[in-house]
């Protein structure tokens, strides 16, 4: 059997030392990479050499040494030499070939080691950009559902542009929150909603100020308790800009998670409140009785009495005549919130308004009757 010599000019200690260099300093597996620039190879030498062969190239992982063979199978016959050999020429190459064995031919071209240089080149960059990609991918993947600090770098009213760093990450429209306005150079916080591969490998990240999920992280950042869970948040409901019910809960008897929660003279939901820009946070207790949890869930407004219906999940509320508005809400916001945080449909009536209801109710039953 013949002796291999590689006739490609690369310098394969040098190869191999970057080859180790990037496996130790950025992870990438020299295996790796020594097999996509063996397939690269095959491509390149088939589209530089328009040859319709079976081409096979090869490195040495040690020496970095790249060989390269055509593959043909041996045969009695030669039909296709491109693709057979005889039997008796298979035999000067290895003498243990047979029929129907692959016969490998190391093929000498000229001047393909300057090509090979380019291919390996291009193959170590390309694999260096994507382990690169991947690294910051898989970083900000395991960041999902978590609050990022970033530097606005554009702000055009539509999209706010986020630096974090080591990459851009975007907040559209409506994940702004719609009373805030946001400047270059900005040092904002927000919630990792979404991370994705773009076409060419890039990781894409999508991030929001508006949504619920973010009162909910901040509640865990500011409170130890919550972050513990010693306190349970069991549900958010939110009008970004505006106002934000959350429903807490603890099971231990001598922990009041709502106290827990606003802090002594209110300094931790104040610090939740001035990282919203003031947006108001009503902090209520969870309970597992629907009436109860509804009524909390109306505050600041005081209800007199819940009629809750379980299986239909609707619930009807009485409040007193000058607490119906509160209850309501301006354009209806701490109602919608309530029916959000508790996912109940909620009728609110003031007390004049139930007894006419329960006056008209009684007309109609006695003129039935009648």
């Amino acid at each position: 059997m013949k002796k291999k010599v590689s006739v490609l000019a690369i310098d394969s200690t040098e190869l191999m030392m970057a080859l180790e260099e990037l496996e130790k300093d950025k992870g990438i597996k020299k295996e790796a990479i020594l097999e996509s620039i063996e397939t690269a190879l095959v491509t390149a030498y088939k589209r530089n050499f328009d040859s319709e062969e079976n081409v096979k190239v090869t490195m040495d992982g040690q020496t970095g040494e790249i060989h390269i063979y055509a593959v043909k199978d041996v045969v009695e016959e030669v039909e296709n030499p491109n693709t057979q050999i005889l039997l008796a020429d298979a035999k000067n190459i290895d003498s243990k070939l047979l029929v129907g064995d692959k016969a490998e031919i190391e093929l000498m071209p000229k001047n393909f080691g300057r090509i090979a240089a380019q291919t390996a080149k291009q193959i170590i960059v390309q694999k260096i950009r994507e382990e690169s990609r991947n690294l910051v991918f898989d970083e900000f993947n395991e960041r999902k559902g978590e609050i990022v600090s970033g530097i606005v770098q554009k702000a055009d009213g539509n999209i706010v542009v986020l630096d974090l760093g080591k990459l851009e990450a975007v907040m559209p429209a409506k994940e702004q929150i719609p009373t805030e306005h946001y400047h270059v150079n900005d040092k904002i916080r927000a919630y990792v909603m979404n991370v994705e591969k773009g076409l060419k490998g890039a990781p894409q990240v999508t991030v929001s100020r508006a949504c619920s999920d973010f009162v909910r992280k901040l509640f865990e950042l500011e409170i130890p308790e919550i972050y513990e869970g010693v306190i349970e948040i069991k549900s958010v409901s939110r009008d970004a800009g505006n106002r934000s019910k959350v429903a807490v809960y603890s099971p231990n008897e001598n922990i009041d998670p709502v106290g827990s929660c606003v802090g002594q003279k209110g300094i931790r939901i104040q610090n939740i409140i001035n990282e919203l820009n003031g947006e108001k946070i009503d902090v209520i207790e969870w309970n597992a009785d629907p009436a109860i949890y509804i009524s909390a869930a109306l505050l600041p407004a005081q209800v007199m009495a819940v009629d809750a219906h379980e299986e239909e999940k609707f619930a009807q509320v009485i409040v007193p005549d000058d607490q119906l508005s509160l209850a309501i809400g301006k354009s209806g916001q701490n109602a919608r919130l309530a029916a959000r945080l508790t996912g109940w449909k909620i009728d609110i009536k003031s007390e004049t308004q139930f007894r006419e209801m329960l006056a008209k109710q009684q007309e109609e039953t006695e003129e039935v009757e009648e």
